[in-house]
């Protein structure tokens, strides 16, 4: 009786244009069993290519599939592109670091050059560029953080601290933001508060701002 029960309610399914294995996950019923039952019963040809097209398995094959593509697409890009890149003269180490600051630097202070961002890696790529291309000692450069009022203060500093390489005295008191991280959308972001990374000097500041003035005349 068990059996009618199960054969009549496949036949039910069936007829919604369920597959053998939807029908087999409620019935608990071997594919065999449901071939038997269900020979004269095919679903149309737009229901098995519905089927197929979403084939959990499948796509899932498709999606991994493609991301080995994309990995190896990316791959080939990355070392053509670090061929054709590398290696940097000083001179384009200069002016790639030129072009950061005019973005991302700050304008308005006439003896100060410094750079704000949440991305270590772009702070990471001024101090060197101060460094290299500008002989600034890195003892001398100075950070500041933004922070929220519910980080750990500490933490942070210790996080800057070891991803920059820089002493604890190079660090500044962090201002410390009223509003929440909790209550901040950081999608995209790094979540470690906003890094300032700055070196005084009027003659330097100088020499940045009319680096940039002197591009923006002969280009724009």
């Amino acid at each position: 009786m068990a059996r009618f029960k199960d054969r009549e309610k496949a036949l039910t399914l069936r007829k919604q244009e369920m597959s053998y294995s939807q029908i087999k996950r409620v019935l608990n019923v071997s594919k065999g069993t449901l071939s038997i039952w269900l020979k004269d019963y095919p679903l149309s040809e737009k229901r098995v290519r519905d089927l197929r097209d979403h084939n959990e398995q499948r796509i899932e094959r498709c999606r991994e599939t493609k991301r080995k593509k994309k990995e190896k697409r990316l791959r080939g890009y990355y070392i053509k592109q670090k061929k054709l890149i590398f290696p940097l003269t000083k001179r384009e180490f200069f002016l790639a670091g030129l072009f950061l600051y005019w973005g991302e630097g700050s304008k308005t202070a006439e003896a100060n050059i410094s750079v704000s961002n949440t991305d270590p890696a772009i702070i990471k790529l001024f101090i060197k560029w101060l460094i290299i291309c500008l002989d600034v000692p890195r003892e001398k450069i100075r950070i500041q953080l933004h922070l929220y009022s519910d980080m750990d203060i500490d933490k942070e500093v210790a996080y800057w601290q070891k991803t920059l390489n820089l002493a604890k005295n190079q660090f500044r008191k962090s201002y410390i933001k009223k509003s929440l991280k909790s209550r901040i959308n950081h999608k995209g972001s790094f979540g470690h508060g906003t890094c300032s990374a700055s070196i005084g000097g009027a003659r330097l500041a100088e020499r940045i701002h009319v680096s940039i003035k002197a591009i923006t005349d002969k280009y724009l």
